[in-house]
């Protein structure tokens, strides 16, 4: 098994080839096309993704451990099959379309400026979580822990107060009619 710390990999110089299984701690990923790579039983710790297209990657039994995603297309990952110890995720300028985070522990997990679009939050425990500037359009919050979350410049949403928990969570008067959008109201 592989063990590499505070190493940098980049598109320009790095064969996905050379990603083995193993450790990686303090390390940089930056301009490569992971998109379908199988990242199943690797463990990083500490690490930054940058520029990555990590869409459709398999991460079953993946350990994230304080790792950062910056401009990163993740489209269609299955977060619910990570190893969840220690799991510890922050996403900015993000495209994580059609993900699922099913019945994850993420609290304290920022998304900034994400675009999380018909993403499953079912079962998560989202107790202050971040969405700032985040588009989370048919996303799914079914029985989701949103306690002290802030969604006060989240757009799109729909979340039903009766089936997730919002206890302290911080909207703004703007977009309050993303709690109100499974009545048969009419909002003008």
């Amino acid at each position: 098994m592989k063990h590499e710390q505070g190493s940098a990999f980049s598109g320009k110089d790095t064969k996905l080839t050379d990603l083995l299984i193993g450790d990686y701690e303090d390390c940089h990923f930056s301009d490569l096309n992971f998109s379908g790579f199988d990242f199943s039983d690797y463990k990083f710790s500490n690490c930054h993704f940058r520029d990555c297209d990590l869409s459709n990657a398999q991460v079953c039994g993946t350990a994230f451990r304080i790792v950062n995603f910056t401009n990163c297309k993740m489209i269609g990952l299955n977060f619910e099959e990570v190893n969840d110890f220690n799991l510890g995720l922050q996403f900015k300028d993000c495209n994580l379309e059609h993900s699922s985070f099913y019945q994850l522990d993420v609290r304290k997990t920022l998304f900034w400026n994400c675009r999380l679009r018909e993403s499953d939050f079912t079962g998560c425990n989202l107790s202050f979580a971040n969405f700032t500037d985040s588009d989370l359009l048919n996303a799914i919050f079914n029985n989701t822990n949103l306690e002290a979350a802030d969604l006060r410049t989240a757009r799109n949403f729909s979340i039903d107060p009766n089936q997730n928990s919002l206890k302290k969570a911080k909207f703004t008067k703007d977009n309050l009619e993303g709690l109100v959008t499974h009545l048969p109201i009419i909002i003008s």
